[in-house]
């Protein structure tokens, strides 16, 4: 038994449950059918004769989830189904509606009671001692959408004026989002992040081969969701719903390279009006993947709304992206589309986009929410450190790729194009190894790209390698002077890279003079 209030005046001694039925008695009925849209399968959902239901199955992003009544005691289950259709008439997303419902399996009928019974005045105290029991997110947004829920229909004391007493005055437990942000512990390492670029490069060569067997329709849709989370820092949801219309492949030449315009969805906005679509084209070195694919899935009939990658839903989608990265890199503590996304947003950064970059390029609907990476971002001096080579953590994670060392006397039986020359920064540079490709057919920087490059075949000499990472270091130092510490440029970023890719070589050939 227990004191309860009705509209803030002190009532009489209740049986437990019984301020809950009587608020529930209070709230308008339940509709006949409860429709919620299905963004991944665009269509709208129905839940037939909600008030009987005693379990609600919604289709989410390809997913079942149930709400299960019949867990709760009495009336608690009919207010749990109100605050569901509550947060679906606010115009939020059914994923906010079924979180917030489902923070009820945290509360017993007593709890719940204590809430509604506090009223505006009392519930400070209340609050706290819920607080205190670190319960999960979805159960303190069940309590505050309680209270909001009450406000809206004025019971219990509460009414709309209260909205945002609710809002800033009722906090969460204390979280840190980006944890694993300020720690660096999500981000890959610039040899993991090769190891990926590795596979994609050669993905795109085994379908242009006539030697090796091309990869196969499920490999390919692997290696397409890798590039979209790598490239593009999509999340799941965002690949998994990409259709068939949403690919456009066009050639501006008919000896030229395709090119891949992408349109994604924006994901994770509460307001409809805010989920612009997201356009973004491929490399072109790896838009051979996106045409194989393509003409695979349009030789099987599929065109339209038809998701492009062919997954059941974005939970499909991050499972094999996260077994495709943790097999490319060895590693079962990293490679999940989220750290992929961190890493991108990490690397766009560093290579000095402006606040405004790196919400357009992350989908962001505030430039603050991207705020974290510039504050986690490098000190100078760590910059300087790395780019000159003197940070032994960076060079034991930067390895090389690249096809064979060569001989003097064999970079002179190379052709003119296949010997590597250039002036980098001013440098000239010459007979530091081969291309097999040749220089004209590479659209980078020669010298700077070239180390870490697969089709590198560097010169069997170390003192050559030592001279080219003396004169890189130079050009480090000079742009450290020139723009005052201006680190996170490209150019900056690109001379760091190749220098730790020069000494991976070097080490390379002193292990084989050991």
């Amino acid at each position: 038994m227990q004191l309860s209030r009705s509209n803030g005046v002190a009532g009489v001694a209740r049986d437990a449950g019984d301020l809950i039925a009587d608020v529930v008695s209070r709230l308008p009925a339940l509709p006949p059918v409860i429709r919620y849209y299905d963004e991944f399968d665009d269509a709208t959902r129905s839940i037939v004769a909600p008030t009987d239901a005693t379990v609600f199955e919604l289709l989410i992003y390809g997913r079942v989830h149930r709400l299960d009544f019949d867990r709760y005691p009495g009336a608690y289950g009919m207010l749990v189904k109100q605050l569901f259709l509550f947060l679906l008439g606010k115009g939020l997303h059914v994923v906010s509606a079924f979180k917030a419902a489902s923070g009820a399996m945290h509360f017993s009928v007593p709890e719940v009671e204590k809430l509604v019974d506090a009223g505006p005045h009392k519930i400070g105290h209340e609050w706290t001692i819920m607080r205190a029991r670190d319960l999960s997110q979805d159960a303190y947004r069940f309590g505050k959408t309680l209270l909001r829920l009450l406000c809206t229909h004025r019971l219990c004391g509460w009414s709309p004026r209260y909205e945002e007493f609710i809002r800033s005055s009722l906090p969460g437990p204390a979280t840190d989002s980006y944890a694993g942000v300020h720690s660096g512990d999500v981000f890959l390492s610039v040899d993991e992040e090769a190891a990926i670029v590795r596979h994609l490069d050669e993905t795109v060569s085994a379908l242009t081969s006539s030697v090796n067997a091309p990869p196969t329709h499920e490999d390919l849709c692997d290696t397409g969701m890798l590039l979209c989370a790598y490239q593009f820092a999509m999340r799941p949801i965002q690949i998994a719903m990409l259709t068939m219309r949403n690919v456009r492949i066009w050639q501006d030449a008919p000896d030229g390279p395709p090119t891949v315009h992408l349109t994604f969805h924006m994901a994770k906005q509460k307001s409809a009006s805010k989920r612009k679509p997201l356009t973004r084209r491929v490399k072109r070195e790896w838009a051979p993947i996106f045409v194989a694919l393509n003409t695979s899935r349009r030789a099987e009939g599929i065109a339209g709304a038809a998701h492009f990658f062919a997954v059941e839903s974005n939970y499909e989608a991050g499972v094999r992206i996260a077994a495709l990265v943790r097999k490319l890199i060895g590693s079962d503590d990293l490679g999940t589309p989220t750290d992929l996304r961190h890493t991108a947003a990490q690397r766009l950064v560093d290579a000095g986009a402006s606040h405004e970059e790196l919400a357009e390029f992350m989908g962001h609907s505030h430039v603050q929410t991207g705020l974290v990476y510039f504050a986690t971002s490098a000190t100078h001096a760590e910059r300087v450190n790395q780019a000159l080579g003197a940070s032994d953590i960076y060079r034991r994670v930067a390895k090389i790729a690249h096809d064979r060392f060569i001989s003097p006397e064999e970079l002179t039986l190379l052709k003119g194009e296949q010997q590597i020359a250039g002036v980098p920064h001013g440098i000239p540079i010459a007979g530091i190894g081969g291309c097999s490709s040749g220089q004209p057919a590479c659209p980078y920087n020669p010298v700077t790209s070239c180390y870490g490059c697969r089709k590198f075949m560097p010169l069997h000499d170390k003192a050559m390698h030592e001279h080219v990472l003396t004169a890189m270091r130079e050009v480090v130092m000079f742009f450290d002077q020139s723009s005052r510490g201006d680190t996170s440029s490209p150019a900056y970023l690109q001379l760091q890279r190749t220098i730790a890719e020069i000494q991976a070589v070097i080490e390379e050939l002193e292990g084989d003079n050991r």
